[in-house]
């Protein structure tokens, strides 16, 4: 998929580093044998990801009309077509 840009918008990018933060927090405390704290860390992950579709829904993220994987071959539009 040359020339996609699947994945990177603010939405995406916000997500995924809450997430990489909260998974990071839950191994720290993993590795502490401290079962509070992972929870709290996956709660963190869940936050990115909760974030994540928030920020999409304002339309931060990729609209699906225009990502090659949502389109059928043969339908795709012209650039700047209507139909």
């Amino acid at each position: 998929m040359a020339g996609s840009s699947h994945g990177h918008t603010p939405a995406a990018w916000t997500g995924v580093i809450i997430a990489f933060i909260g998974f990071c927090i839950a191994g720290m405390f993993m590795v502490a044998a401290q079962p509070w704290g992972f929870w709290a860390g996956m709660a963190v992950v869940l936050l990115g990801g909760v974030g994540g579709y928030i920020m999409k829904m304002m339309g931060l993220g990729q609209p699906k009309q225009n990502h090659p994987v949502h389109q059928v071959a043969g339908e795709r539009a012209e650039a700047g077509a209507k139909g």
